[in-house]
C-alpha cells in the first residue's frame, strides 16, 4: 500500500512520512559519529585537509566545520565559535529546518521555514561571502579566525 493511499490519521501513515527525517537523523548520527570518533583537531587524521585551503591557501567560508562539529559534540562552545562561528549559526538553522520538516511530516502538512523565504538563497549567498573575505583579511584582529 502507497503512503497515499493510507489514511493519515492511522499509526502506520505516521511512521511511512516520518522515513525521510528518520534516514537523516540517522546518517546526521552516523557523520557525528565518524567526527566524534577520528577527532579533525589532530593533524594528519582521516579527515583531510580542506580542498580550498590546499590548493588555493585561503580559508573558505567551511573551513574548521569538522573541528566546530568535533567541539560542539564535546560541548566546548567557545572552541567552536573559534573554529567556525558562522558554521554554529548555520547548524543551528538546519537544526531548526530539520525539526519544523520533521514536524510537518509527522501532522502531514507542509511548514515553511525560513529556507522557503524569497530572500533566503540571497541571504546565505551573502553571509558565506563576507564571512569570505574575513576569515582571509591579513592583519589583526582578522587573523585570528584563520584556522
Amino acid at each position: 500500500m502507497r503512503e497515499s493511499q493510507l489514511d493519515p490519521a492511522t499509526p502506520q501513515a505516521s511512521v511511512l512520512r516520518l522515513g525521510a527525517p528518520a534516514a537523516v537523523a540517522a546518517a546526521s548520527t552516523a557523520v557525528c559519529g565518524f567526527v566524534a570518533w577520528t577527532d579533525p583537531t589532530t593533524p594528519g587524521g582521516a579527515i583531510p585537509v580542506c580542498p580550498t585551503k590546499a590548493l588555493l591557501g585561503i580559508t573558505c567560508p567551511g573551513c574548521g566545520s569538522a573541528r566546530m562539529l568535533y567541539a560542539l559534540l564535546h560541548i566546548d562552545f567557545s572552541r567552536a565559535l573559534r573554529y567556525n562561528a558562522v558554521g554554529v549559526a548555520a547548524l543551528a538553522l538546519l537544526v531548526e529546518a530539520y525539526l519544523r520538516w520533521t514536524w510537518g511530516r509527522l501532522h502531514g502538512r507542509r511548514i515553511r521555514g525560513w529556507q522557503h523565504l524569497s530572500w533566503a538563497p540571497t541571504a546565505v549567498l551573502t553571509v558565506a561571502l563576507i564571512w569570505l573575505g574575513v576569515r582571509n583579511i591579513p592583519f589583526k584582529p582578522f587573523t585570528a579566525l584563520h584556522v
